[in-house]
């Protein structure tokens, strides 16, 4: 399909700023595919739409706050980097994007907070693009560590504001386990505790998996046969027991929910020739975009995205283009919020 086929008019006024107040009180839009009915519900009646023995896939990555403020050496000015991508675990190397980047050149030594991380410049990957090499002899996990007091949410443009307090909380999942990701997978926002206790209490089984979600999903696509669009590989592991559960669900003709277009993503990466879910670790830089058949997912959530955003692509691909971009046209008529603060779409 053409990317002109994903244009829309949204209001900027229906992309949200903030969370809701309570994560569950989302509205959540229901889409039955097979009858094209559309139901407008609030999230935690998400509820009503699992029973016995159904699955549920949550991506359970975390994100760390990958933006940090420092200063050159020598001169003193300041700069920005934005941590994309861990290159080598232990070894503290990094893909980034640094701002000003005319000013950041191979050699350059950038300093952080009271000089707690130094990093030096070992490359030049892309314009705004730089390959860091942080001077740092603790371990991974003291690294993150220091990150964590220094860094800032990396909160997208979109959102025209500057991170506050709450997000540190807000804008990550109650499962987030697995440090990588600069993006969280915005469907699984709508989840507390509470709510994912009641669904294990109705026999929902609940398995994660794990992609770390890059900045390349904030992007609008820049191409207009989508066939020749370039996204970023994402690192992404899927365990034995998860694929244990998910083709017994399969196989018993139960529901697979993938929470989020980045948990369908990392399921349908990893497919064997009988159209059964394989143990992954590796890397996934796989299109979905219609027409697709999905092997593994018999349901999604997914926020309301963004227009010509991949997200919103891979969402059209699984509850059917004409479908999915009326219910958007709904969504805009009945003031749903979108984008990752927003609320939430079930595809059945």
């Amino acid at each position: 399909m053409k990317l002109s086929s994903f244009k829309f008019t949204l209001p900027s006024k229906l992309i949200a700023s903030h969370p809701v107040e309570n994560r569950e009180e989302s509205r959540l839009m229901v889409v039955h595919k097979a009858t094209g009915k559309i139901e407008h519900k609030t999230f935690k009646d998400v509820l009503d739409y699992f029973g016995q023995d159904d699955t549920l896939v949550l991506n359970d990555t975390k994100i760390f706050p990958a933006k940090l403020y420092g200063s050159k050496e020598k001169t003193g000015a300041q700069i920005e980097v934005f941590l994309l991508r861990e290159l080598e675990s232990g070894e503290h190397l990094w893909d980034t994007l640094v701002e000003p980047a005319r000013k950041i050149r191979v050699g350059n030594k950038l300093y952080f907070g009271d000089g707690e991380l130094v990093a030096e410049v070992l490359d030049n990957t892309t314009s705004r693009g730089r390959t860091l090499k942080f001077l740092f002899e603790g371990t991974r996990e003291e690294f993150y560590d220091i990150v964590d007091q220094l860094g800032l949410v990396p909160l997208p443009n979109q959102l025209k504001r500057k991170p506050e307090p709450e997000d540190r909380d807000r804008y990550q999942t109650v499962y987030a386990k697995k440090i990588g990701a600069v993006v969280p997978p915005g469907a699984g926002l709508h989840f507390t505790s509470h709510l994912l206790k009641r669904l294990e209490l109705k026999g929902v089984n609940i398995l994660p998996v794990t992609l770390h979600i890059g900045l390349n999903i904030l992007k609008v696509i820049d191409v207009e046969d989508l066939t020749k669009y370039k996204t970023g590989s994402e690192y992404f592991t899927i365990s034995d027991d998860t694929v244990t559960a998910v083709n017994t669900a399969l196989d018993t003709k139960k529901q697979v929910c993938a929470v989020g277009t980045s948990t369908a993503k990392a399921l349908e990466t990893s497919v064997s020739v009988a159209g059964r879910l394989k143990p992954a670790d590796g890397w996934t830089n796989k299109l979905i975009f219609p027409p697709y058949d999905f092997k593994i997912c018999t349901s999604l959530i997914s926020n309301f995205h963004l227009p010509e955003s991949m997200p919103l692509v891979n969402a059209t691909a699984f509850g059917g283009y004409e479908l999915i971009m009326e219910a958007y046209q709904v969504a805009i008529k009945e003031k749903y919020r979108f984008f990752v603060y927003g609320d939430a779409m079930l595809i059945l």
